[in-house]
């Protein structure tokens, strides 16, 4: 094959890449705003562990953070202190947690559906405990270990990654291209 039609062929996989990391952090924003700063991140790191590639995937992840940090912090004028602020960065490192577990997870299902649960599962499980590790550091012990707010995070979560899958399927029907798989590409 020819190098242009190489280097072709991957400009417009990463113009695809980049057009889904692109979509899905504008839906992630209005989520967070439309629920006062509480982002999505383990139905995106679902999402994007099963369907784009890890840097793409990690690129979502910290522009999904960077919103909502943004938002909580001019918005809805989050404190400005130390803790405040250290939170924020433990909120990264579980999204990060997250996307790596919901990759591990639905790549051991390989099925569609299953791999989605599976990795969801994982990715919440991940998130919540790095959470509660920081939770030790900062304080905030006794939320991380309610079952009502993990319930009520596992729900929220659940329903948006079905809303965020539906509508990932809906525009491929209607035309939009998906990215490559990375379960299906052990390169990617």
């Amino acid at each position: 094959m020819p190098v242009s039609v190489v280097a072709s062929n991957r400009a417009s996989g990463r113009g695809v890449a980049t057009l889904w990391v692109a979509m899905l952090a504008g839906v992630s924003a209005a989520v967070t705003l439309g629920l006062a700063c509480a982002t999505p991140f383990v139905a995106l790191a679902a999402l994007a562990g099963m369907r784009l590639r890890l840097r793409d995937a990690m690129a979502l992840m910290v522009i999904a953070w960077a919103s909502s940090q943004l938002i909580g912090f001019a918005v809805l004028h989050y404190p400005n202190d130390p803790v405040t602020i250290a939170w924020g960065g433990a909120m990264l490192s579980a999204a990060l947690a997250a996307l790596g577990a919901a990759r591990w997870g639905g790549g051991k299902a390989r099925a569609g559906g299953v791999a989605m649960a599976t990795g969801f599962g994982a990715g919440f499980v991940a998130y919540k405990l790095v959470l509660l590790g920081w939770s030790f550091v900062l304080g905030g012990v006794h939320t991380a270990l309610s079952p009502y707010w993990t319930a009520q995070q596992f729900g929220r979560e659940a329903l948006i990654l079905v809303g965020l899958a539906t509508g990932w399927r809906l525009l491929v029907r209607a035309g939009v291209p998906a990215p490559k798989l990375p379960l299906l590409d052990p390169a990617q």
